[in-house]
Protein backbone atom coordinates (compact mmCIF):
# COMPACT_ATOMS: atom_id res chain seq x y z
CA UNK A 1 0.00 0.00 0.00
CA UNK A 2 3.29 2.13 -0.30
CA UNK A 3 1.74 4.04 -3.62
CA UNK A 4 -1.54 4.36 -2.37
CA UNK A 5 -3.44 7.29 -0.70
CA UNK A 6 -4.86 6.26 2.67
CA UNK A 7 -8.15 7.31 4.57
CA UNK A 8 -9.47 6.53 7.63
CA UNK A 9 -12.40 5.72 6.67
CA UNK A 10 -14.05 5.15 2.24
CA UNK A 11 -16.97 5.42 1.16
CA UNK A 12 -17.89 3.85 -1.90
CA UNK A 13 -20.98 4.74 -3.83
CA UNK A 14 -22.27 8.44 -3.90
CA UNK A 15 -26.05 8.21 -3.94
CA UNK A 16 -28.33 9.30 -1.54
CA UNK A 17 -27.06 6.98 1.32
CA UNK A 18 -23.71 6.96 0.77
CA UNK A 19 -23.05 10.97 0.42
CA UNK A 20 -24.89 11.11 3.88
CA UNK A 21 -22.54 9.10 5.14
CA UNK A 22 -19.54 10.88 3.85
CA UNK A 23 -20.57 14.17 5.54
CA UNK A 24 -21.33 12.53 8.68
CA UNK A 25 -18.00 10.95 9.21
CA UNK A 26 -15.98 14.27 7.92
CA UNK A 27 -18.33 15.90 10.43
CA UNK A 28 -17.01 13.99 13.14
CA UNK A 29 -13.04 14.15 12.24
CA UNK A 30 -12.30 11.47 10.53
CA UNK A 31 -10.46 11.72 7.11
CA UNK A 32 -12.98 10.49 4.28
CA UNK A 33 -12.52 9.73 0.84
CA UNK A 34 -16.22 9.34 -1.14
CA UNK A 35 -15.69 7.21 -4.83
CA UNK A 36 -18.32 7.61 -7.05
CA UNK A 37 -18.40 6.48 -10.36
CA UNK A 38 -20.56 9.32 -11.84
CA UNK A 39 -19.06 12.87 -12.72
CA UNK A 40 -19.80 15.50 -10.23
CA UNK A 41 -21.10 18.23 -12.77
CA UNK A 42 -23.64 15.21 -13.34
CA UNK A 43 -24.37 15.07 -9.80
CA UNK A 44 -24.47 18.84 -9.47
CA UNK A 45 -26.60 19.91 -12.88
CA UNK A 46 -30.43 21.21 -12.18
CA UNK A 47 -32.07 20.13 -15.13
CA UNK A 48 -34.14 23.12 -16.78
CA UNK A 49 -37.81 22.92 -16.50
CA UNK A 50 -39.33 22.94 -20.29
CA UNK A 51 -42.73 25.02 -21.16
CA UNK A 52 -45.78 22.36 -21.17
CA UNK A 53 -43.50 19.32 -20.28
CA UNK A 54 -43.81 17.00 -17.09
CA UNK A 55 -40.02 17.34 -16.01
CA UNK A 56 -40.32 15.23 -12.63
CA UNK A 57 -37.35 12.47 -12.22
CA UNK A 58 -39.49 8.71 -11.81
CA UNK A 59 -37.62 8.26 -8.88
CA UNK A 60 -38.79 9.77 -5.48
CA UNK A 61 -39.03 8.82 -2.07
CA UNK A 62 -41.08 9.39 0.90
CA UNK A 63 -38.90 10.85 3.64
CA UNK A 64 -39.42 10.57 6.42
CA UNK A 65 -39.59 13.44 9.68
CA UNK A 66 -36.75 10.98 11.31
CA UNK A 67 -34.75 11.40 8.25
CA UNK A 68 -35.11 14.65 7.76
CA UNK A 69 -33.56 15.71 10.91
CA UNK A 70 -30.65 13.61 9.67
CA UNK A 71 -30.26 15.35 6.44
CA UNK A 72 -31.10 18.80 8.53
CA UNK A 73 -27.90 18.09 10.58
CA UNK A 74 -25.46 17.52 7.96
CA UNK A 75 -26.43 20.68 6.12
CA UNK A 76 -28.39 19.52 3.17
CA UNK A 77 -32.20 20.04 4.20
CA UNK A 78 -31.70 23.66 2.77
CA UNK A 79 -30.86 22.37 -0.77
CA UNK A 80 -33.97 20.17 -0.82
CA UNK A 81 -36.07 22.85 1.11
CA UNK A 82 -35.03 25.43 -1.71
CA UNK A 83 -35.72 22.81 -4.25
CA UNK A 84 -38.75 21.22 -5.68
CA UNK A 85 -40.67 19.30 -2.55
CA UNK A 86 -43.96 17.62 -1.15
CA UNK A 87 -44.45 18.11 2.47
CA UNK A 88 -47.93 15.44 2.81
CA UNK A 89 -49.88 16.01 5.91
CA UNK A 90 -52.35 12.93 4.86
CA UNK A 91 -52.07 9.48 3.99
CA UNK A 92 -55.05 7.19 2.95
CA UNK A 93 -55.05 3.42 2.46
CA UNK A 94 -58.02 1.56 1.43
CA UNK A 95 -58.41 -2.09 -0.04
CA UNK A 96 -59.41 -2.24 -3.49
CA UNK A 97 -61.49 -5.01 -3.20
CA UNK A 98 -63.02 -4.40 -0.10
CA UNK A 99 -64.53 -1.92 2.41
CA UNK A 100 -61.72 -1.09 4.81
CA UNK A 101 -59.86 1.98 4.71
CA UNK A 102 -57.60 4.05 6.84
CA UNK A 103 -56.39 7.81 6.76
CA UNK A 104 -53.35 9.14 8.90
CA UNK A 105 -53.03 12.66 9.58
CA UNK A 106 -50.35 15.12 10.65
CA UNK A 107 -52.29 17.00 12.75
CA UNK A 108 -53.04 13.90 14.93
CA UNK A 109 -49.54 13.68 15.49
CA UNK A 110 -49.10 17.61 16.16
CA UNK A 111 -46.60 17.42 13.02
CA UNK A 112 -46.23 20.00 10.10
CA UNK A 113 -46.39 16.77 7.52
CA UNK A 114 -45.85 12.92 7.98
CA UNK A 115 -43.14 13.31 5.34
CA UNK A 116 -41.73 14.74 2.29
CA UNK A 117 -41.85 13.53 -1.03
CA UNK A 118 -38.78 14.66 -2.56
CA UNK A 119 -37.54 13.42 -6.08
CA UNK A 120 -34.07 11.34 -5.91
CA UNK A 121 -32.10 13.22 -8.44
CA UNK A 122 -32.89 16.83 -6.32
CA UNK A 123 -31.70 14.65 -2.95
CA UNK A 124 -28.27 13.55 -4.21
CA UNK A 125 -27.82 17.69 -5.70
CA UNK A 126 -28.66 18.69 -2.49
CA UNK A 127 -26.02 16.06 -0.43
CA UNK A 128 -23.48 17.42 -3.47
CA UNK A 129 -23.27 20.79 -2.95
CA UNK A 130 -22.36 20.11 0.87
CA UNK A 131 -19.84 17.94 0.21
CA UNK A 132 -18.09 20.68 -2.48
CA UNK A 133 -17.27 22.55 0.44
CA UNK A 134 -16.80 19.83 3.13
CA UNK A 135 -13.04 18.21 4.10
CA UNK A 136 -15.14 15.06 2.50
CA UNK A 137 -12.04 13.82 -0.62
CA UNK A 138 -14.41 13.00 -3.70
CA UNK A 139 -12.90 10.79 -6.10
CA UNK A 140 -15.69 10.96 -9.14
CA UNK A 141 -15.71 9.90 -12.39
CA UNK A 142 -13.78 6.41 -12.55
CA UNK A 143 -15.19 2.98 -11.75
CA UNK A 144 -14.27 1.08 -8.28
CA UNK A 145 -12.76 -2.31 -9.76
CA UNK A 146 -11.84 -4.29 -6.90
CA UNK A 147 -11.59 -4.84 -3.09
CA UNK A 148 -8.63 -6.33 -0.81
CA UNK A 149 -7.51 -6.77 1.94
CA UNK A 150 -3.73 -5.52 2.98
CA UNK A 151 -2.68 -5.97 6.30
CA UNK A 152 -5.01 -3.97 8.37
CA UNK A 153 -6.19 -1.69 5.66
CA UNK A 154 -8.57 -2.47 2.84
CA UNK A 155 -7.78 -1.90 -0.48
CA UNK A 156 -9.59 -0.20 -3.28
CA UNK A 157 -8.88 -0.48 -6.63
CA UNK A 158 -9.70 1.78 -9.46
CA UNK A 159 -10.21 1.78 -13.27
CA UNK A 160 -7.65 4.32 -13.70
CA UNK A 161 -4.94 2.80 -11.91
CA UNK A 162 -5.11 4.48 -9.07
CA UNK A 163 -5.10 2.12 -5.63
CA UNK A 164 -7.04 3.59 -2.08
CA UNK A 165 -6.71 2.54 1.40
CA UNK A 166 -8.91 2.72 4.52
CA UNK A 167 -9.01 1.20 7.96
CA UNK A 168 -12.87 0.86 6.91
CA UNK A 169 -14.69 0.54 3.67
CA UNK A 170 -18.78 1.56 3.65
CA UNK A 171 -20.19 0.12 0.94
CA UNK A 172 -23.45 2.34 -0.20
CA UNK A 173 -23.16 0.67 -4.11
CA UNK A 174 -26.45 -0.04 -4.34
CA UNK A 175 -28.55 -3.39 -4.25
CA UNK A 176 -26.14 -4.87 -6.97
CA UNK A 177 -23.00 -3.95 -4.53
CA UNK A 178 -19.87 -5.80 -6.41
CA UNK A 179 -18.14 -4.53 -3.30
CA UNK A 180 -20.36 -6.79 -1.25
CA UNK A 181 -19.64 -9.38 -3.69
CA UNK A 182 -15.73 -8.94 -3.79
CA UNK A 183 -15.66 -8.80 -0.35
CA UNK A 184 -18.07 -12.45 0.27
CA UNK A 185 -20.99 -11.76 2.07
CA UNK A 186 -23.83 -13.49 0.91
CA UNK A 187 -27.19 -12.44 0.78
CA UNK A 188 -30.80 -14.29 0.71
CA UNK A 189 -33.03 -13.16 -2.02
CA UNK A 190 -36.25 -13.90 -3.96
CA UNK A 191 -37.95 -12.51 -6.67
CA UNK A 192 -41.25 -11.12 -6.41
CA UNK A 193 -42.28 -11.57 -9.66
CA UNK A 194 -43.11 -8.43 -10.32
CA UNK A 195 -42.50 -5.28 -11.53
CA UNK A 196 -43.01 -1.59 -10.49
CA UNK A 197 -44.09 0.92 -12.86
CA UNK A 198 -43.37 4.28 -12.33
CA UNK A 199 -44.34 7.66 -14.09
CA UNK A 200 -46.08 11.32 -13.17
CA UNK A 201 -49.53 12.21 -13.71
CA UNK A 202 -51.55 14.99 -13.75
CA UNK A 203 -55.11 14.79 -11.96
CA UNK A 204 -58.31 16.73 -12.26
CA UNK A 205 -58.16 17.56 -8.58
CA UNK A 206 -55.95 18.69 -6.41
CA UNK A 207 -54.07 15.90 -4.43
CA UNK A 208 -54.76 17.75 -1.15
CA UNK A 209 -51.13 17.19 0.12
CA UNK A 210 -52.05 13.64 0.95
CA UNK A 211 -50.22 10.47 -0.42
CA UNK A 212 -52.78 7.91 -1.83
CA UNK A 213 -52.07 4.22 -1.87
CA UNK A 214 -54.92 1.60 -2.79
CA UNK A 215 -54.10 -2.64 -2.25
CA UNK A 216 -55.33 -4.97 -4.82
CA UNK A 217 -54.79 -8.72 -5.50
CA UNK A 218 -51.94 -8.00 -7.77
CA UNK A 219 -50.21 -5.57 -5.99
CA UNK A 220 -50.32 -2.07 -4.96
CA UNK A 221 -50.64 1.54 -6.52
CA UNK A 222 -49.14 4.76 -4.86
CA UNK A 223 -50.30 8.29 -6.15
CA UNK A 224 -47.73 10.25 -4.54
CA UNK A 225 -47.83 14.04 -3.99
CA UNK A 226 -45.56 16.51 -6.01
CA UNK A 227 -45.19 20.22 -5.86
CA UNK A 228 -44.37 22.25 -9.04
CA UNK A 229 -42.39 25.67 -9.19
CA UNK A 230 -45.99 27.53 -9.58
CA UNK A 231 -47.73 25.89 -6.39
CA UNK A 232 -49.87 23.45 -9.31
CA UNK A 233 -51.09 20.64 -6.64
CA UNK A 234 -52.14 18.59 -9.83
CA UNK A 235 -49.16 16.34 -10.07
CA UNK A 236 -48.45 13.04 -8.99
CA UNK A 237 -45.90 10.42 -8.75
CA UNK A 238 -46.96 6.58 -9.46
CA UNK A 239 -45.44 3.45 -8.17
CA UNK A 240 -47.92 0.90 -9.45
CA UNK A 241 -46.61 -2.87 -8.64
CA UNK A 242 -48.11 -5.60 -10.98
CA UNK A 243 -47.51 -8.95 -11.28
CA UNK A 244 -44.64 -9.07 -14.50
CA UNK A 245 -47.16 -9.95 -17.29
CA UNK A 246 -49.41 -7.69 -15.75
CA UNK A 247 -46.69 -5.09 -15.59
CA UNK A 248 -45.34 -5.66 -19.52
CA UNK A 249 -49.24 -5.29 -20.65
CA UNK A 250 -49.70 -2.48 -18.97
CA UNK A 251 -46.38 -0.84 -20.35
CA UNK A 252 -47.34 -2.09 -23.97
CA UNK A 253 -50.30 0.35 -23.69
CA UNK A 254 -50.47 3.67 -25.56
CA UNK A 255 -51.14 6.68 -23.13
CA UNK A 256 -54.79 7.06 -23.79
CA UNK A 257 -55.36 3.31 -22.62
CA UNK A 258 -52.38 3.25 -19.85
CA UNK A 259 -54.11 6.62 -18.76
CA UNK A 260 -58.10 5.04 -18.30
CA UNK A 261 -56.76 1.78 -16.65
CA UNK A 262 -54.80 3.71 -13.99
CA UNK A 263 -58.15 5.95 -13.40
CA UNK A 264 -60.13 2.95 -13.22
CA UNK A 265 -57.64 1.21 -10.83
CA UNK A 266 -57.10 4.45 -8.22
CA UNK A 267 -60.99 4.45 -8.41
CA UNK A 268 -60.72 8.26 -9.72
CA UNK A 269 -59.59 8.79 -6.34
CA UNK A 270 -58.35 11.95 -7.75
CA UNK A 271 -61.08 12.75 -10.98
CA UNK A 272 -59.30 12.07 -14.18
CA UNK A 273 -55.91 12.10 -14.97
CA UNK A 274 -55.40 14.33 -17.27
CA UNK A 275 -51.59 13.79 -18.84
CA UNK A 276 -49.13 11.48 -17.86
CA UNK A 277 -45.34 11.32 -18.35
CA UNK A 278 -42.90 8.51 -20.02
CA UNK A 279 -43.36 5.17 -17.91
CA UNK A 280 -40.44 3.18 -16.29
CA UNK A 281 -40.45 -0.48 -15.05
CA UNK A 282 -38.34 -1.79 -12.33
CA UNK A 283 -38.37 -5.28 -11.35
CA UNK A 284 -39.05 -5.83 -7.45
CA UNK A 285 -36.48 -8.29 -5.60
CA UNK A 286 -36.07 -8.60 -1.85
CA UNK A 287 -32.60 -9.05 -0.59
CA UNK A 288 -30.90 -9.44 2.52
CA UNK A 289 -27.15 -9.62 3.27
CA UNK A 290 -26.37 -12.55 5.96
CA UNK A 291 -23.89 -10.28 7.69
CA UNK A 292 -23.41 -6.22 7.37
CA UNK A 293 -19.74 -6.46 8.21
CA UNK A 294 -16.33 -8.26 7.58
CA UNK A 295 -13.24 -7.39 8.88
CA UNK A 296 -12.64 -3.48 7.93
CA UNK A 297 -15.76 -3.42 5.75
CA UNK A 298 -19.22 -2.38 6.31
CA UNK A 299 -22.78 -2.23 4.17
CA UNK A 300 -25.26 0.40 4.17
CA UNK A 301 -28.37 0.91 2.62
CA UNK A 302 -29.59 -0.96 -0.56
CA UNK A 303 -25.99 -2.64 -0.95
CA UNK A 304 -27.47 -4.58 2.52
CA UNK A 305 -31.33 -4.64 1.91
CA UNK A 306 -33.89 -4.06 -0.23
CA UNK A 307 -37.71 -4.16 0.47
CA UNK A 308 -40.91 -4.05 -1.85
CA UNK A 309 -41.54 -0.26 -2.01
CA UNK A 310 -45.53 -0.80 -0.98
CA UNK A 311 -44.47 1.37 1.95
CA UNK A 312 -41.61 3.48 0.82
CA UNK A 313 -39.50 2.84 3.33
CA UNK A 314 -36.34 1.94 1.46
CA UNK A 315 -34.55 5.34 1.71
CA UNK A 316 -35.53 5.68 5.16
CA UNK A 317 -33.91 2.35 5.98
CA UNK A 318 -30.73 3.40 4.44
CA UNK A 319 -30.65 6.47 6.47
CA UNK A 320 -31.77 4.64 9.61
CA UNK A 321 -28.10 2.90 8.92
CA UNK A 322 -26.25 6.01 8.29
CA UNK A 323 -27.64 7.15 11.79
CA UNK A 324 -26.40 4.37 13.74
CA UNK A 325 -23.20 4.25 11.78
CA UNK A 326 -22.76 7.57 12.71
CA UNK A 327 -23.44 6.78 16.59
CA UNK A 328 -21.17 4.08 16.81
CA UNK A 329 -18.28 5.92 14.95
CA UNK A 330 -18.92 8.84 17.02
CA UNK A 331 -18.33 7.02 20.20
CA UNK A 332 -15.53 5.07 18.83
CA UNK A 333 -14.19 8.45 18.02
CA UNK A 334 -14.10 9.38 22.19
CA UNK A 335 -12.53 6.42 22.80
CA UNK A 336 -9.68 6.88 20.48
CA UNK A 337 -10.67 3.39 18.76
CA UNK A 338 -10.18 2.31 15.40
CA UNK A 339 -13.12 3.10 13.36
CA UNK A 340 -12.54 -0.63 11.78
CA UNK A 341 -12.91 -1.58 15.84
CA UNK A 342 -14.79 -5.18 15.79
CA UNK A 343 -16.92 -4.17 18.54
CA UNK A 344 -18.58 -1.06 17.05
CA UNK A 345 -18.87 -2.79 13.75
CA UNK A 346 -20.77 -5.76 15.35
CA UNK A 347 -22.45 -3.12 17.82
CA UNK A 348 -23.96 -1.38 14.01
CA UNK A 349 -25.03 -4.68 12.99
CA UNK A 350 -26.59 -5.91 16.06
CA UNK A 351 -29.01 -2.41 15.84
CA UNK A 352 -29.25 -2.51 12.25
CA UNK A 353 -30.08 -6.06 11.41
CA UNK A 354 -33.06 -6.40 14.19
CA UNK A 355 -34.67 -3.48 12.79
CA UNK A 356 -34.33 -3.87 9.06
CA UNK A 357 -35.79 -7.67 9.02
CA UNK A 358 -38.20 -6.40 10.57
CA UNK A 359 -39.49 -3.97 8.63
CA UNK A 360 -39.13 -6.53 5.87
CA UNK A 361 -40.91 -8.68 7.07
CA UNK A 362 -43.77 -6.48 7.74
CA UNK A 363 -43.58 -5.60 4.18
CA UNK A 364 -43.96 -8.99 3.30
CA UNK A 365 -47.24 -9.71 5.06
CA UNK A 366 -48.57 -6.91 4.15
CA UNK A 367 -47.77 -8.17 0.68
CA UNK A 368 -49.26 -11.45 1.17
CA UNK A 369 -52.04 -10.64 2.95
CA UNK A 370 -53.61 -7.94 0.30
CA UNK A 371 -51.98 -10.77 -2.23
CA UNK A 372 -55.02 -13.37 -1.11
CA UNK A 373 -58.49 -13.51 -2.54
CA UNK A 374 -60.02 -15.84 -0.32
CA UNK A 375 -62.97 -14.79 1.79
CA UNK A 376 -61.69 -14.53 5.18
CA UNK A 377 -58.44 -13.13 4.50
CA UNK A 378 -60.66 -10.65 3.20
CA UNK A 379 -62.80 -9.56 5.93
CA UNK A 380 -59.42 -10.01 7.81
CA UNK A 381 -57.85 -7.00 6.43
CA UNK A 382 -60.84 -4.55 5.74
CA UNK A 383 -62.37 -5.78 9.41
CA UNK A 384 -58.52 -5.01 10.36
CA UNK A 385 -58.23 -1.59 8.79
CA UNK A 386 -61.70 -0.14 9.54
CA UNK A 387 -60.90 -0.97 13.57
CA UNK A 388 -57.76 0.37 13.48
CA UNK A 389 -58.46 3.60 12.08
CA UNK A 390 -61.34 3.88 15.02
CA UNK A 391 -58.60 3.65 17.18
CA UNK A 392 -56.46 7.13 17.20
CA UNK A 393 -53.98 6.51 19.98
CA UNK A 394 -52.89 3.25 18.20
CA UNK A 395 -53.39 4.41 14.38
CA UNK A 396 -51.19 7.29 15.64
CA UNK A 397 -48.49 5.31 17.52
CA UNK A 398 -47.94 2.92 14.25
CA UNK A 399 -47.36 6.58 12.04
CA UNK A 400 -44.86 7.92 14.74
CA UNK A 401 -43.34 4.54 14.37
CA UNK A 402 -43.25 5.01 10.71
CA UNK A 403 -42.47 8.80 10.72
CA UNK A 404 -38.94 7.60 13.17
CA UNK A 405 -40.91 10.00 15.99
CA UNK A 406 -40.91 8.95 19.54
CA UNK A 407 -44.02 9.65 21.34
Amino acid sequence: MSDAKVFDILVVGGGMTGTAMALGLSKQGWTVGLVEGSDRAALLKTPQPVEGVMDFEPRVSAISVASQQLLESLGAWRGVATGRHCPYQGMTVWDGDGTGRIHFDAAELQARALGTIVENRSLVRALFEIVETSDVDLIDGVQVTGCTQDGDLRCIELADGRKLGAQLVIAADGANSRLRQWVGLPTREWDYDQQAIVCTVRTAQSHRYTAWQRFSQTGPLAFLPLAAENGDEHYCSIVWSQDTEEARRLMALDDATFTAELERAIERELGTIESVSKRFAFPLRQRHAKDYIAPGFALIGDAGHTIHPLAGQGANLGYGDVRVMLEELSSAKRSGLSPANELVLARYQRRRKGENLTMMMAMEGFKQLFGRDELPFRLLRNTGMRWLDGLGPVKNRIAAEAMGLNL
